[in-house]
């Protein structure tokens, strides 16, 4: 009576990051800014900005909510 060996588990994959509902950039604004400081922009520049800006508004609205507010303020940034 022989055993089957059970294959080798695979790593698990990172979720990728879920994208944002919204997007919060203009990308002309980026390409100028870029473009004043002798700079390029890569396409996938964009995605990690917005991904970026998300993250920092939730940050926010939660500080806002944990001072029981419902209006942004500039010092929760």
């Amino acid at each position: 009576m022989s055993k089957k060996a059970k294959p080798a588990a695979k790593p698990a994959k990172k979720a990728a990051a879920k994208a944002p509902k919204y997007t919060f950039y203009v990308k002309k604004a980026i390409q100028d800014f870029a473009r004043d400081n002798d700079m390029m922009v890569g396409s996938d520049a964009y995605d990690a900005f917005n991904m970026a800006v998300n993250h920092m508004l939730l940050d926010a609205a939660g500080r806002c909510k944990d001072n029981k507010r419902k209006t942004l303020k500039a010092y929760d940034f």
